[in-house]
């Protein structure tokens, strides 16, 4: 797969917000470029953050369920039914490998230097090491559960994963290695839990799958600090500009938080179905399963754009064009 076959289109006319805030689309030397997945129609679609422009779409395996950017150059696409794993590059991106040796890849997380990207594999019960310099798989650790969502913590020395959508428990993954991820242990939320991250802080927020609620953690004690109201579950979380931004697909709703309190500052009405919110270069992103849109917000959580990709999107990140 080229660019050759990266297929320009000039459907999908954004939506414009009148009166909405300026995205700097332009900073850090570079456009930024939203990659998001078509699911049914087993694309990748580019849309242009400045403008709400649809670049072009490029054709994938089938169902391509989530997207995770590394660096801003190369990106980790998994298609969890048919068990591989696509590595992109560039945000017109082409496709550099795909990787098979999977039983049902969900998500990514990936190492600061851009070296390796831990996936987890949900019917194996494993979180799988790529090496992204060589596109290969180099190692499995068994988690002893569904792996789903998973974050690395702010200093790159541990990795927390969700074992399914309404978890009883989370893995605690050592990266002193992190070729070699070493299973620490396991810690049970107070509910069944769903995503992870880190903050900017160093706190771990953990969402739910089965209440309207989320807990914050500090992961050196492995202790809850703060149990904070939130939207129905499951929820989802991203951290940009020293805020959170706390998803519920459900209620059609985003949610800043303050990090140090928890405090509601805002919420934003977004399109229902959308569930994942990932941040990249200062946008915040979601994507809507449900309605098929990519809803693009500042990073102090202000609607931009919302732009009509595909029938149902699961997942977008942010990448630079330089």
């Amino acid at each position: 797969m080229n660019r050759r076959e990266f297929l320009a289109s000039a459907a999908a006319a954004p939506v414009a917000l009148a009166a909405a805030p300026r995205l700097h689309a332009r900073g850090l030397g570079g456009m930024l470029v939203a990659l998001v997945t078509a699911d049914t129609e087993s694309r990748i679609v580019a849309v242009d953050l400045a403008s709400g422009r649809v670049l072009g779409r490029l054709a994938t395996l089938p169902g391509p369920r989530s997207i995770e950017s590394v660096l801003g150059r190369q990106a980790v696409v998994a298609h969890t039914s048919e068990g591989a794993v696509t590595i992109v590059e560039g945000a017109v991106p082409s496709i550099r490998r795909v990787l098979r040796a999977f039983g049902e890849p969900r998500y990514t997380a990936a190492t600061p230097d851009g070296r390796y990207a831990y996936v987890t594999d949900s019917a194996r019960g494993e979180v799988v090491v790529l090496d992204l310099r060589r596109s290969r798989v180099v190692h499995r650790t068994d988690v002893g559960g569904p792996a789903r969502h998973l974050s690395l913590e702010t200093t790159g020395r541990r990795l927390w994963v969700s074992l399914g959508s309404k978890a009883a428990s989370v893995a605690l993954l050592d990266l002193r290695d992190p070729a070699r991820p070493r299973l620490l242990g396991r810690i049970a939320p107070p509910f069944l839990a769903h995503d992870v991250g880190f903050a900017p802080d160093g706190r771990a927020w953990v969402t739910s799958g089965d209440r309207n609620e989320l807990a914050v953690y500090d992961p050196g004690q492995r202790r809850v600090l703060h149990r904070l109201a939130a939207g129905s579950p499951p929820q989802h979380v991203t951290f940009a500009r020293g805020l959170a931004f706390v998803t519920s697909g459900k209620d059609g709703s985003l949610s800043v938080h303050e990090l140090r309190t928890g405090r509601v500052l805002e919420t934003t009405s977004v399109p229902v179905g959308s569930y994942n919110v990932q941040e990249g270069f200062g946008a915040v992103l979601t994507p809507s399963l449900d309605r098929g849109t990519l809803c693009v917000l500042s990073g102090r959580g202000k609607l931009i754009r919302r732009v009509q990709v595909a029938p149902s999107s699961h997942d977008a990140c942010v990448m630079r064009r330089d």
